[in-house]
C-alpha cells in the first residue's frame, strides 16, 4: 500500500510596495532550477497587471487579482489550492513540484500562512518551505517606520534581501540593516543575492527539528551567548511602538505536560500577537533528547523531539517575536512554570 504523498515545497515571496518583487520573480524564475514551479500572482485592485510583467514561463501560472491574499481572497487562495492540487493528481495539468506565491505589496504573509497550515488538507499536501522578504534599500526605513505590514513582512522571514542597494547610501543602509535585525535577529539578511539563490529558494524548511547538528543552532541564533537561567540572550530589540524580539534561556527542565500547559496558555492569550515563537526545550523525562517547539501566531506546530541534542549547551531556549506582548508577561509565565516544576520534584 502506498503511503502519504511527499508535501509540495512552497514558498511565499513578499515585500512591501516597490521592492522590486516582480524584477526579481524574472530573474529568478529564468533558472532551469524552477522551470516545474507553479506561480500564483496576486494583485490588490481588480485589474491584474503583475502577470503582464512576469516574462513567459515553462510552468504554470495563476493570477489571483480580486484582491489581497490575506484579506479578502483568503479563501479563493484555499480553493485555488485544492482546485491546483486536484488537476495536478488527474494529470489535467503538467506535475509541478513547487509552488511560489507572489504576495501584493499590501498583503500581512501571517493569514495566508494560516490558510496552509491550518488547513487539514493543504497542510499535508504542502511544505512551507519559507517566506522570503524584499526590502528597498533606499526607502525601506521609511516604508517600515510607517507600515505595520512591512514590519510583519520583515519580522516573519526566512529569508531577507535587500534591493535597490545601488540607489542608497552606505548611511542609509547601515540604518536599514539596523531597523530590520531588530525586528528579525534570527534571519540572515543578505545584501547580495548569491549565485544559487533561485535555485535553493525552496531548500529550507518551515520544520527546523528535521535538521540535525547547526540547522537547529542557527534556527536558535538569537540566544546565542545567553547567561543565566532566565536571564535574556540578548537586550531586546524593538523597532517602532509595536514588535519587538528577545530570547531567554533556562537551567530546568520541564515535563511534556508543563510544556503543553506553556504552548497552549501562549496560543490562547497572545496568538494574534505572538508572531513566531521557537525554542529548544530540556525535558525532564527524557535529558538526551531536547524538544523543539513552533508557534506562528495561533498557529502551534507538534512537540517534536530531537534524536540528540544539537551541541553542547542543554539548556533550554526560547525565542520571541512579538507585537505589543511586554517580555515580563511572558517570562513570569515561564518562571512561574519552572518553580512549579521544582516544587513538584522536591516533594516526590
Amino acid at each position: 500500500m502506498a503511503g502519504p504523498l511527499p508535501p509540495i515545497p512552497l514558498v511565499i515571496l513578499t515585500g512591501f510596495l516597490g521592492a522590486g518583487k516582480t524584477t526579481r520573480l524574472n530573474r529568478w524564475l529564468a533558472d532551469p532550477a524552477l522551470a516545474d514551479t507553479l506561480v500564483i500572482i496576486n494583485e490588490f485592485g481588480s485589474v491584474g497587471l503583475d502577470h503582464l510583467l512576469v516574462e513567459e514561463t515553462p510552468g504554470e501560472m495563476v493570477l489571483m487579482a480580486a484582491g489581497c491574499l490575506c484579506c479578502t481572497i483568503r479563501g479563493d487562495l484555499v480553493a485555488t489550492l485544492e482546485d491546483l492540487l486536484r488537476r495536478r493528481d488527474n494529470r489535467r495539468i503538467a506535475p509541478f513540484r513547487r509552488i511560489l506565491i507572489e504576495t501584493t505589496g499590501l498583503a500581512d504573509p501571517l493569514p495566508i500562512l494560516q490558510s496552509v497550515l491550518q488547513h487539514p488538507y493543504l497542510s499535508k499536501r504542502f511544505g512551507i518551505a519559507g517566506l522570503a522578504t524584499l526590502v528597498d534599500a533606499v526607502h525601506g526605513g521609511d516604508t517600515l517606520a510607517r507600515h505595520a505590514e512591512a514590519r510583519r513582512q520583515v519580522a516573519l522571514a526566512d529569508r531577507l534581501l535587500l534591493t535597490k542597494l545601488d540607489l542608497a547610501g552606505p548611511g542609509m543602509i547601515a540604518a536599514l540593516e539596523e531597523a530590520v535585525s531588530g525586528l528579525n535577529p534570527t534571519t540572515r539578511l543578505l545584501r547580495e543575492e548569491p549565485p544559487d539563490f533561485a535555485s535553493t529558494l525552496f531548500d529550507n524548511r518551515f520544520e527546523p527539528w528535521r535538521e540535525t547538528g547547526s540547522g537547529i543552532e542557527a534556527w536558535l541564533d538569537a540566544a546565542e551567548g545567553a547567561g543565566p537561567a532566565h536571564a535574556p540572550g540578548h537586550e531586546a530589540n524593538r523597532h517602532g511602538l509595536d514588535i519587538e524580539s528577545f530570547s531567554f534561556v533556562s537551567d530546568h527542565p520541564v515535563r511534556p505536560e508543563s510544556l503543553v500547559v506553556f504552548q497552549e496558555a501562549m496560543r490562547i492569550l497572545h496568538g494574534p500577537r505572538l508572531l513566531r515563537l521557537k525554542g529548544l526545550v530540556a525535558m525532564a523525562d527524557d535529558p538526551e533528547r531536547p524538544a523543539v517547539i513552533h508557534h506562528v501566531q495561533s498557529v502551534t506546530h507538534p512537540l517534536q523531539r530531537l534524536a540528540r541534542w544539537p551541541g553542547r549547551d542543554r539548556r533550554t531556549r526560547l525565542v520571541f517575536i512579538v507585537q505589543g506582548i511586554p517580555r515580563e508577561t511572558i517570562e513570569t509565565f515561564w518562571s512561574a512554570l519552572v518553580r512549579a516544576e521544582s516544587g513538584a520534584q522536591e516533594s516526590r
